[in-house]
């Protein structure tokens, strides 16, 4: 599911058992070959820190550069 780029954004669709992730809310995805091995990608969560999820609890989006780049600097601000 991830993608080679330094950064990805993804929707997150599931919680359970993950009180730390909020449903509908978009988060940015930080490389880790050795996760997406075992099905996890690594988030940065609600808490602004980066931990693995299952990747079936996301959905990868992507828009517009500029809008991309306005989100991930906001996301790298928290």
């Amino acid at each position: 599911m991830v993608a080679t780029k330094k950064a990805q954004l993804v929707i997150c669709l599931r919680n359970e058992g993950c009180e730390d992730l909020t449903k509908f809310k978009v988060y940015q995805v930080l490389p880790d070959s050795s996760a997406a091995r075992d099905n996890y990608i690594r988030v940065v969560d609600d808490w602004v820190e980066d931990y693995l999820y299952p990747e079936n609890y996301f959905l990868p989006v992507e828009f517009p550069q500029g809008i991309e780049e306005v989100l991930l600097t906001s996301l790298s601000k928290l």
